[in-house]
């Protein structure tokens, strides 16, 4: 069973859930050393529980005492930190200028949270993340968004055929991004509500999910390189959508 507490390390990150989030903080861990008072100001206004960080220890039990955490440890609350879709979509204002991505059974934490800080930097209006059979939201998904998963809704989803189903009735185009695909990114226009759709590191996309999709897109590369991991070629197609979306880097 997955625990609904996770860990997050450092200023930037506490400050960025704190900010953006603060209802998903249940706890802080502080080191007697740590004098960042507007950090400390913010966890006092939001009346958040504090605990002291044991010298020569990580802090709360089964962190690690090597961890890198500048005196700092919050509590975060996975169900908090999450929004299940049927809340999302039913208060999704759905335009031109939306982009979701979809993870399809990503398993490598650090991909999970590059695609994240990849959203967030483009306009996406949401990450969706299966419930099964796919690395969940932790600690270090959270560091390697450099606490953009504070800034992105996340969005729980069951089965993702079913949800991509939805989406097309709600006017969503589909692509999947398959090396294989016949139609390049350079190329497309993404002239409707846009769902890009990312598959596992080894296998790619499920092949029922890959039906369900209106395209498969490819990203043109150098014939020396043989592909791009899934953290990388999401950030290509988002910018992509971007570039021909400027009003999605305003909001």
């Amino acid at each position: 069973m997955v625990s609904d507490k996770i860990y997050i390390y450092g200023k930037h990150a506490l400050s960025e859930a704190l900010t953006q989030l603060p209802a998903a903080v249940k706890k802080v861990y502080f080191a007697g050393s740590m004098d960042d008072s507007k950090l400390r100001a913010l966890v006092k206004k939001h009346n958040i529980p504090v605990a002291p960080l044991t010298a020569g220890k990580g802090g709360p039990e089964g962190v690690s005492g090597n961890v890198v955490h500048q005196g700092v440890i919050g509590v975060v609350s996975v169900g908090a930190l999450t929004m299940q879709y049927q809340r999302f979509i039913d208060t999704l204002a759905i335009g031109k200028d939306t982009v979701l991505v979809l993870l399809g059974e990503v398993q490598d934490p650090h991909n999970v949270g590059a695609i994240i800080r990849s959203a967030a930097a483009f306009g996406a209006s949401g990450v969706l993340i299966p419930e099964h059979n796919q690395a969940p939201i932790t600690g270090a998904v959270v560091k390697v968004s450099a606490g953009m998963a504070f800034r992105v809704p996340l969005i729980s989803i069951g089965n993702v055929n079913h949800t991509i189903a939805d989406l097309k009735k709600r006017g969503f185009w589909t692509y999947g991004l398959a090396g294989e695909g016949r139609d390049t990114i350079d190329s497309e226009q993404f002239d409707r509500p846009t769902l890009f759709v990312v598959g596992n590191e080894s296998s790619g996309i499920r092949e029922k999910t890959r039906e369900a999709c209106d395209k498969l897109l490819s990203i043109p590369m150098h014939p020396k390189c043989e592909s791009l991991n899934v953290a990388a070629s999401t950030a290509v197609a988002l910018y992509a959508w971007a570039r021909q979306h400027p009003n999605a880097l305003q909001k």
